[in-house]
């Protein structure tokens, strides 16, 4: 379609990746909706449930990097349409798959495929959105592309636990799988890559070939890459948390199976609208004058100061109210996890943006897996309490990180 203009293309592939992250999630977060069937299925425990979720979170982490490396390296050309393609593909067949498994082992190793195959999205389209937009609209194109995930997660509740109610469990993995398919295509069939003036105007390059860039072992020395991956590692545990346990605890909260469909989603919309929204608040203040570091640092500081009440959710009885806390601290979650991508295209160079994106979120998945069987061995034990104090405070643990080793790098070449 080369009749259409930059300025409309570049929003026609936002909503294309929009919908991408929508399955993305929905497929990832189909088990928590099932948790019940599959835990009778397969005879499993919590800390069985555990292990089954962390085998999609393990290979998540592992091809994170492997997705970020493979971008940066082969990403110009038609790299980024071809990895996007083959990602959401893979994904999507994964979950149809799944639908044909009757051994924990089978489920196991979609899970392990849905893993692997997840993360090129993200990877992808990072450097799409570097690629496509100016910085003063770089938060919020990235912001509305991943907040496709949450809005995944809205839509997941009533879906799952419509398709099961209505047919069978195996239709909530089949139909979003066929639907990942669809959207595979239609990526396919319209991605290309932005025209050189436009590439040169929103990266400073007139190439994605061309410019400084850190080598893969140089990336290791900076104090930025080491602050990200403990950023990562420290805060995303809560956000899986919620993907992957917030269900379960909503019916031990008092809800029934029929008010989780109904009200399951109010969280993941407020995590959407609190995403989409603070990419829009960062991108203002740096409209204002704020240099865009520190307008995302300000930012992440602020909202990141209403977490410790996180720590008082198992003391409260009202379904309501803890609704209410899920929805804040997932608003928080997505904020972070849309804009620390962003803090990367402001210090590092083009080319090494989807590397670090990959490194620091497969360590940031890999937290998720030890703080997932520290989640399912504690609500078989000793119960919720220890958990939720933990998660109140790890966010301001992220936050000293984010000031003392977040800055601006240079490669060697550029200096």
């Amino acid at each position: 379609m080369p009749f259409l203009k930059p300025s409309l293309r570049r929003w026609i592939i936002v909503a294309i990746i929009f919908a991408a992250m929508v399955l993305n999630y929905i497929d990832r977060v189909t088990i928590s909706f099932l948790k019940d069937e599959i835990q009778t299925m397969f005879g499993l425990d919590n800390f069985g449930y555990a292990l089954i979720a962390n085998v999609f979170i393990f290979f998540y982490a592992i091809m994170y990097p492997v997705s970020g490396w493979l971008i940066d390296r082969f990403g110009h050309g038609d790299g980024v349409r071809r990895f996007m393609f083959g990602g959401i593909l893979l994904w999507s067949s994964a979950c149809i798959a799944a639908v044909f498994t009757r051994v924990a082992w089978t489920f196991g190793a979609c899970r392990a495929v849905l893993g692997a195959a997840e993360p090129m999205a993200y990877a992808a389209q990072l450097r799409a959105v570097t690629e496509w937009f100016p910085k003063k609209l770089r938060a919020t194109a990235n912001s509305l592309c991943v907040a496709g995930g949450t809005i995944g997660m809205v839509i997941a509740a009533p879906l799952l636990v419509g398709l099961k109610e209505t047919y069978d469990w195996r239709a909530a993995f089949l139909v979003p799988g066929v639907l990942g398919v669809i959207v595979a295509v239609l990526w396919f069939a319209f991605y290309r890559n932005p025209p050189a003036e436009v590439l040169a105007e929103n990266t400073g390059e007139a190439s994605s070939t061309k410019g400084a860039a850190f080598t893969w072992p140089q990336l290791w020395k900076t104090r930025t890459l080491w602050g990200v991956i403990l950023i990562r590692f420290i805060s995303d545990p809560v956000w899986y948390f919620c993907l992957f346990w917030l269900p379960g605890y909503l019916k031990s909260a008092g809800l029934s199976e029929q008010q989780v469909g109904m009200f399951g989603w109010i969280p993941f919309l407020f995590a959407a609208l609190g995403g989409i929204g603070s990419g829009i608040v960062s991108d203002f203040m740096v409209r204002s004058g704020m240099a865009p570091l520190r307008a995302r640092k300000v930012l992440l500081t602020t909202i990141a100061l209403v977490m410790p009440v996180f720590a008082f959710t198992p003391h409260i009885a009202s379904p309501v109210v803890v609704i209410a806390i899920f929805s804040a601290v997932c608003a928080i979650c997505l904020s972070w996890l849309f804009n620390v991508p962003v803090i990367l295209t402001e210090t590092f160079p083009t080319r090494n943006v989807s590397g670090v994106l990959g490194i620091s979120a497969g360590f940031g998945a890999l937290g998720s897996v030890i703080f997932n069987l520290f989640v399912g061995r504690a609500l078989d034990t000793v119960g919720p309490v220890p958990i939720f104090a933990v998660m109140g405070g790890l966010h301001l643990v992220a936050v000293a990180v984010l000031w003392t080793m977040a800055r601006k790098e240079n490669p060697p070449s550029a200096r």
